[in-house]
């Protein structure tokens, strides 16, 4: 240390003194480079925590989590038997007139409960008459676009989205968009869009008119007899008809894709699709069902737990709800009501059905 001082001149006390804050200042970069390795890390993690909460979040997970392969949340039995002939009743619900209509008070025109692993007929009101269905036609839409569609093609969004009824419910998609087809069954099932129900069909079918006759001819291998579609969203028009039996035999044929009964379970769908201008648009799309959002204090039976469903609404038609459910055994009950006075008496009439499940 003598040396060394003596080299720069400096006394061996002086000399040791500089070592020593040099020594100090080492230290302090030290944990300077330390800290901010720390902040730079929980910078990192808090703008995750930001961007989740904030944008992922809004993709709620599953209420009841769907597996086919589950005792209570799948569908268990024939139902789940893709071999089963078609035009045969062994695996369905079947009869030919009202049942057990003295044992509630129903004031919408159609109604009826379905218990699917039994094949009982459990409720049934006018359930062969033909009506309009309002958007219950998506469910046939959804179900011809997952049989006969790839859910990964991308679409880009025609001016056919835009004819549609002016104030019908949409999910603002705009032309030149581009989504995939996935994204636009969820948000036509989710947010009932009827842009998005148009696009399919254009896409899936070559043209709307296409498609609709495949809707058609769906219905038809199915047994639904009572059924005639001219459009893929359930807007008013002459011709446009189905029954509830009918809707049952639909509903039933698309609970055979898990996709499906992913969607029917989903309170909202988050999607992220790009623009006509090249810039990505991300939205959330609520559902209509108010058993799943709990909208106007709607709250779920006592005795069963409501999977999910598809609303639809027109003033031909008067509210509409179409419904999975379940008991507390996992054993799943279809239900329908079709032409209800309001959305009110709707949920109301759908509660007061439920309460015929089986404790």
């Amino acid at each position: 240390m003598e040396q060394e001082a003596r080299r720069y001149g400096m006394y061996p006390r002086e000399w040791a003194r500089l070592n020593a804050q040099e020594k100090v200042q080492k230290r302090k970069n030290f944990r300077l480079g330390l800290v901010m390795v720390i902040l730079a890390a929980v910078a990192c993690l808090l703008i995750y925590a930001v961007y989740f909460v904030i944008l992922r979040s809004h993709d709620y997970h599953l209420r009841i989590p769907f597996d086919s392969t589950s005792a209570v949340y799948g569908m268990p039995g024939a139902l789940q038997n893709p071999d089963r002939a078609e035009g045969t009743a062994a695996s369905l619900c079947v009869t030919d007139t009202d049942v057990n209509v003295s044992a509630i008070n129903i004031e919408a025109d159609t109604a009826a409960l379905f218990d699917l692993n039994n094949r009982d007929v459990l409720y049934a009101k006018d359930i062969f008459t033909e009506r309009s269905e309002a958007s219950l036609t998506k469910i046939m839409t959804a179900l011809a676009a997952m049989k006969y569609g790839n859910m990964d093609d991308v679409v880009e969004v025609t001016d056919t989205a835009l004819d549609i009824e002016y104030g019908s419910s949409v999910c603002d998609i705009k032309v030149g968009d581009r989504l995939t087809l996935k994204q636009l069954v969820y948000g036509m099932m989710i947010a009932s869009g009827n842009d998005a129900a148009m696009m399919i069909a254009e896409h899936v079918g070559g043209s709307v008119d296409s498609f609709v006759q495949m809707m058609n001819d769906e219905a038809k291998s199915l047994g639904a007899t009572r059924t005639h579609f001219m459009n893929p969203h359930g807007l008013t028009e002459e011709g446009h008809y189905t029954c509830a039996y009918d809707m049952y035999l639909i509903f039933n044929e698309a609970m055979k894709y898990d996709m499906f009964m992913d969607i029917i379970n989903r309170k909202n769908y988050y999607c992220e699709y790009t623009k006509a201008d090249g810039s990505a648009v991300a939205v959330t799309w609520e559902s209509t069902d108010y058993y799943l959002t709990g909208e106007d204090g709607v709250e779920t039976p006592d005795n069963v737990i409501v999977y999910g469903g598809k609303t639809g609404t027109t003033d031909d038609a008067g509210a509409c709800l179409a419904l999975l459910s379940k008991d507390f055994y996992g054993n799943p009950y279809f239900s329908i009501i079709m032409h209800a006075s309001d959305h009110d008496a709707l949920y109301d009439e759908m509660t007061t059905l439920l309460s015929l499940v089986p404790q």
